[in-house]
């Protein structure tokens, strides 16, 4: 075959006609409606950036300085570039309401290969950002067993260290105080040091059966985590008010502008929440009203949340004092209410827990849209006979996440996550543009507002913040290329000619069949 052939192939499209009818066929149950989608991006959103990821954003992290109290100005940043493709996502996922996000949506405004780097993206975003969650998950399950001290047992409040940590932590601890690594977790062979964070392992394995149960009973679980969580931070903005010391938001911004950008760029990586919901459209029984509804609303109560949240935490404790891994706990100790501290202990576990569990969500069903296409074999995408899912995918997305979470950095995985989003946003609004000449007479339920503005301003926010950010991100910064590398091999040497494959049975079974002279 020679390159033009090859690069037809490649730049080939699939109309929003023919994805449409492919999902009309789909065997995924319709069960979701414009709540249960609201309740899968507050539960992405809230809980990550808030438990998670505003207090390094707050201090600043080994590769990149800290936005301070002007954490809030970074919020508003990151949500100003996410509005853009806020709108652009309900566009498209009103138009055409098919699961794989913007996988599905790549394909048919950019052909077959950017459908399966952007899909190949998407693994990143998901279950790289997944790992992440669950380690963070750990942390706050280690705080919650702290607190019954007088009435577990020691052996189980103080669990080895080994068996919450991976070994790279538990290598970096040993050095940082002088330990033998030895005689602080087994080593295999005398050799192979051996660390589990058996915790994150064991949520994730749980999250797994529950998802092959059922998207709906999934999300009526996550439903009822998604309301404790936010009880406990319309509590924790209710009470800390009342602790604020405004002097504690001076210097308001001590990084500077480079502060509030990386403070931007980190709370990015909790933004990932409304592209969950745009995965889960063929499960969705109203898609085209519905889907714009949750992106647009998610987004808005999430940005007005993280806002107070950040005012009050910063307003607390002073700079310097907030901690990392679990500040808006700590924040509450600091003032002397322990007793809440447990609380928000418990909130921040069932945030994480709806986190997790839509990510995972998340990254079935963008495999799901990819199997169907044939890039991945289709033994992968079975469903089962009795609840209706993709359980055979279910169970490869955890136990990706359960392996990975021995082994890579969390900080790193954060960071990919992040360039993964960032990604996928400028991808969106760049398929708005397209489609808008290519498919100008189609319906559109909903249109994104000032077009071509508003696409072109999602492009350029989020292509600043990538580009700025990748100056002090180094190591993250060059693992993101490589990612993309490996998924070119991958095209190269399988997806491509899976798809050929696929053509040629397609034109075999559908050539007219000659008639027999009699």
């Amino acid at each position: 075959m020679d390159i033009k052939n090859i690069i037809s192939n490649m730049l080939s499209k699939k109309s929003p006609d023919e994805l449409i009818a492919t999902s009309k066929k789909s065997e995924l149950k319709k069960t979701l409606n414009v709540f249960d989608l609201i309740v899968i991006g507050i539960g992405a959103v809230v809980g990550t950036g808030i438990f998670t990821i505003i207090g390094t954003a707050i201090q600043g992290g080994p590769e990149g300085v800290g936005a301070g109290p002007a954490i809030v100005l970074s919020m508003v940043m990151a949500a100003v570039a996410c509005v853009f493709s806020a709108l652009c996502y309900s566009e498209i996922a009103a138009m055409i309401p098919v699961a794989g996000s913007a996988y599905t949506y790549t394909y048919a405004t950019m052909g077959e290969f950017m459908a399966w780097m952007v899909g190949w993206i998407l693994m990143l975003e998901y279950a790289i950002g997944n790992i992440t969650v669950a380690c963070a998950w750990t942390g706050y399950f280690v705080q919650f067993l702290k607190g019954f001290k007088a009435v577990l047992p020691a052996f189980i409040v103080n669990f080895p260290m080994w068996l919450r940590n991976d070994y790279r932590f538990m290598l970096s601890y040993c050095d940082k105080y002088g330990l033998d690594p030895h005689s602080q977790m087994p080593f295999l062979f005398d050799k192979i040091p051996f660390a589990v964070n058996l915790p994150a392992m064991a949520i994730v394995l749980v999250l797994t059966l529950l998802l092959i149960k059922g998207v709906k009973e999934s999300t009526r679980v996550a439903s009822i985590m998604v309301g404790v969580n936010m009880f406990m931070i319309i509590s924790f903005i209710i009470v800390g008010a009342f602790y604020v010391k405004p002097e504690n938001w001076t210097p308001f911004a001590p990084g500077g502008f480079e502060g509030v950008f990386m403070g931007a760029f980190l709370i990015f990586f909790a933004y990932i929440g409304f592209d969950a919901i745009s995965t889960t459209a063929e499960e969705t029984e109203n898609p085209q009203r519905d889907l714009p509804i949750a992106i647009l609303g998610t987004l808005v109560i999430c940005t007005i949340l993280y806002v107070c949240v950040a005012l009050v935490l910063t307003g607390n404790v002073p700079l310097g004092q907030i901690d990392i891994q679990a500040p808006i706990a700590h924040a509450m100790r600091a003032v002397g209410m322990d007793w809440f501290a447990g609380l928000i202990s418990i909130g921040a576990l069932c945030a994480l827990t709806s986190v997790l569990l839509i990510y995972q969500l998340g990254t079935t069903r963008i495999l799901y849209a990819m199997s169907r296409d044939r890039f991945l074999p289709k033994s992968l995408r079975l469903i089962h006979k009795k609840f209706r899912t993709p359980h055979v995918l279910t169970w490869i997305s955890g136990l990706v996440v359960i392996v990975c979470a021995l082994f890579m950095d969390l900080n790193i995985s954060a960071e990919l996550c992040n360039f993964g989003t960032f990604t996928s946003f400028i991808i969106i609004c760049i398929a708005v543009l397209i489609l808008r000449k290519t498919e100008p007479n189609r319906e559109r339920p909903f249109k994104v507002p000032f077009c071509p503005l508003f696409p072109i301003l999602g492009i350029l926010t989020c292509g600043g913040l990538m580009v700025y950010s990748m100056g002090s991100l180094k190591t993250s910064a060059t693992y993101f290329p490589l990612w993309l590398l490996i998924g070119v091999l991958i095209y190269a040497s399988y997806g491509y000619a899976q798809k050929r494959l696929e053509e040629k049975k397609r034109a075999k079974y559908s050539a007219p069949k000659s008639k027999v002279e009699v």
